[in-house]
């Protein structure tokens, strides 16, 4: 689809939404609140669960992914990554081969090379394992935020049937307002990322007669690491 295709049909969505709220989206005032709207993020409500120091907020964070299907385990230091994933590899008796992005604390893969085979870039299909680094959490729910990019491609968070994620420890927050938060203050105004995915457990669905389908839109085995104390 052409971009001036693209960009008619979006006229015309948008014509629809304001005709139905009765607006022009030119009134006076109207582009100002929007503006402070967006430069003032106002949070919604959190939860009394998610307002709980540093230890409850990772036992609450481990507890909904477990709950959810995902593998939970901790890891001292990114240098330890490569020995633990491979561990994790052996166990679940899968290849030692992953696909990786160009995020910085995948440093420690390239330090010990004989370990884990790595493979760089967009996930292929034909790959069986991809490795991730969550950008933040929310322990409310057990959900990670990743963040699209060369470091950490979206299409690994979707293509291989296990997907590994690295979170540190000091990145877990209580609620999802706090994430967002992080994400607004380390992005700056104007330079939000161009995708967020948010993961709470391995892909399922129940939408074909109430079975349960695992990996039916994504991985079927969820596999969490948290990077220090």
């Amino acid at each position: 689809m052409s971009e001036t295709v693209k960009g008619d049909a979006r006229r015309e969505i948008m014509g629809r939404v304001r005709e139905r709220l009765g607006v022009r989206g030119d009134e006076v005032g109207r582009r100002g609140r929007v503006q402070s709207r967006i430069r003032n993020a106002v949070a919604n409500i959190i939860p009394e669960r998610a307002k709980v120091g540093k230890s409850e907020r990772i036992k609450l964070f481990q507890s909904m992914l477990e709950t959810s299907g995902a593998e939970v385990s901790r890891v001292r230091t990114y240098k330890a990554l490569p020995e633990v994933i491979a561990a994790l590899l052996r166990d679940n008796n899968l290849p030692s081969r992953v696909r990786i992005g160009d995020d910085p604390i995948f440093a420690a893969f390239r330090a010990e090379p004989g370990l884990v085979e790595i493979l760089s870039g967009p996930a292929q299909g034909d790959d069986l394992v991809s490795v991730s680094r969550a950008f933040s959490a929310a322990a409310e729910t057990g959900t990670m935020f990743l963040i699209s990019g060369k470091d950490n491609p979206s299409t690994l968070n979707f293509l291989p049937e296990n997907h590994i994620v690295i979170i540190a420890a000091d990145d877990i927050a209580g609620a999802y307002e706090e994430s967002w938060a992080k994400i607004r203050s380390d992005f700056g105004a104007g330079k939000m990322p161009r995708t967020v995915n948010l993961i709470s457990g391995p892909s399922r669905t129940a939408d074909i007669e109430q079975t349960i389908v695992m990996g039916a839109h994504g991985p079927r085995k969820l596999f969490v690491l948290i990077a220090g104390g």
